[in-house]
């Protein structure tokens, strides 16, 4: 069987991305997702997205990390998977589509020079304040640290540790390294699933975002990742719930391809 697929990234968090409304691939089928993702033997991606029919919504998102199993909540796969609908006529200049973590919108915005996707995110409402650390679940648990700048600083190998540590070894978290800058914040993220840092966490920088308005009396911030710049704005109701989080940057389309199962 021939499957056609889509390369996206956003950022350089990239993802496959494949039109599956038709169920031709089944969602358990761990291994092969997990061959799909791997940049030597496969076409390569910090992961893998689904696009399904969903009655009342213009489409599920279906999600896949690249060690094959299904993941929790992607921000900038999210866009991407916005984007992609887009490109094939799903939908035209908004979304409403159902993933792991519940509803979400979507809004595309066009240019000359790229596409740009901005998400709602889930809202927020339980946040714990430790003594050098902000812990979080912004569809993905994020566990964010701010250090002094990000020069020479190994956000594998710190990254690492805490994942690995003896809280969340068992189920995983996201670990997010931010320092402030003049013009913002730049976000370094090691993600569970991946296992590794990656250009960009699209959860990871809304979580740092709401942990810098801790810092900092503001509800809107520019984060330069690793891959690129993405902008995060949100409704500070009280100092623990978060509401109308919204998370803009590109979506870009890289290559299409076809593969033989």
């Amino acid at each position: 069987m021939k499957v056609k697929f889509s390369k996206y990234q956003g950022t350089g968090n990239d993802f496959v991305l494949i039109d599956n409304r038709n169920g031709n691939i089944a969602p358990d089928n761990f291994s092969f997702i997990e061959k799909l993702c791997d940049r030597r033997f496969g076409i390569g991606g910090d992961g893998l997205m689904l696009l399904e029919n969903e009655d009342g919504f213009d489409f599920r998102m279906r999600y896949y990390n690249s060690d094959g199993k299904e993941g929790s909540m992607c921000g900038n796969g999210g866009r991407c998977i916005v984007a992609f609908a887009y490109r094939l006529g799903i939908i035209s200049e908004k979304a409403r589509f159902i993933a792991v973590d519940g509803e979400h919108e979507a809004k595309i915005i066009t240019s000359e020079e790229a596409i740009q996707v901005s998400l709602k995110m889930i809202d927020v409402s339980d946040i714990e304040i430790g003594e050098d650390f902000y812990y979080l679940n912004t569809g993905s648990p994020h566990f964010v640290q701010f250090i002094s700048d990000h020069e020479n600083f190994d956000t594998y190998t710190e990254g690492k540790k805490v994942r690995y540590n003896n809280r969340f070894s068992e189920q995983g978290t996201n670990v997010n390294f931010v320092s402030i800058e003049d013009q913002g914040l730049r976000v370094s993220t090691y993600e569970r699933g991946v296992e590794d840092e990656t250009y960009s966490c699209g959860t990871g920088v809304v979580a740092s975002a709401i942990s810098a308005s801790f810092k900092i009396n503001r509800n809107n911030f520019k984060i330069q990742t690793k891959g690129g710049v993405l902008e995060v704005h949100f409704q500070k109701i009280t100092e623990k719930q978060i509401e109308n989080i919204w998370l803009t940057g590109p979506a870009t389309h890289v290559f299409d391809g076809t593969l033989t199962t």
